[in-house]
């Protein structure tokens, strides 16, 4: 219902813009419709290697390694990922969302989905270089930390 909602609005929206200014509004169409080109490859890759992976891990495997009974080990794996996985956000989510379908547990994803957004291994030299060292390191390192305080407050309110 929801969906349909949100569709109904941009079909207006667009249509509400296309009255008003024709011209631009093809302008905007054609820099969207290059902008999902240009993410299409990187977003069909991921759920390529998504699908691929949900093939050979069974939920239970899924269960066992980021489960809700996974305990610390699970939250420490999701965020080893999270950390050194460069996702963009629009696939992280499907992402996330077909891996609790498949048994991952709701602190695990929170925590995974916190540290990819926020903790940068792979683009650490690039930080480093234009922020220095200790820059760095502290802003990686409390973003870290933070994604473990966030994961357990998205818990506390999945609780609620």
């Amino acid at each position: 219902m929801g969906t349909i909602v949100l569709y109904s609005v941009a079909v207006i929206g667009l249509g509400a813009s296309f009255v008003a200014d024709r011209s631009r509004t093809r302008q905007a169409v054609r820099k969207a419709t290059a902008a999902f080109l240009n993410v299409l490859p990187e977003f069909a890759a991921v759920l390529g290697l998504v699908g691929v992976m949900l093939t050979f891990l069974s939920p239970a495997t899924i269960g066992r390694m980021v489960g809700a009974e996974s305990g610390v080990a699970g939250w420490m794996l999701a965020s080893l990922v999270g950390s050194l996985t460069l996702i963009p956000g629009f696939v992280a989510f499907p992402l996330a969302a077909s891996l609790l379908a498949q048994g991952a547990g709701t602190g695990q994803m929170a925590v995974f989905i916190s540290t990819l957004m926020m903790v940068g291994i792979v683009t650490f030299p690039l930080e480093k270089r234009y922020f220095g060292q200790r820059a760095a390191v502290l802003r990686n390192g409390m973003a870290y930390v933070w994604s473990f305080v966030a994961a357990l407050a998205i818990m506390a309110v999945m609780a609620w």
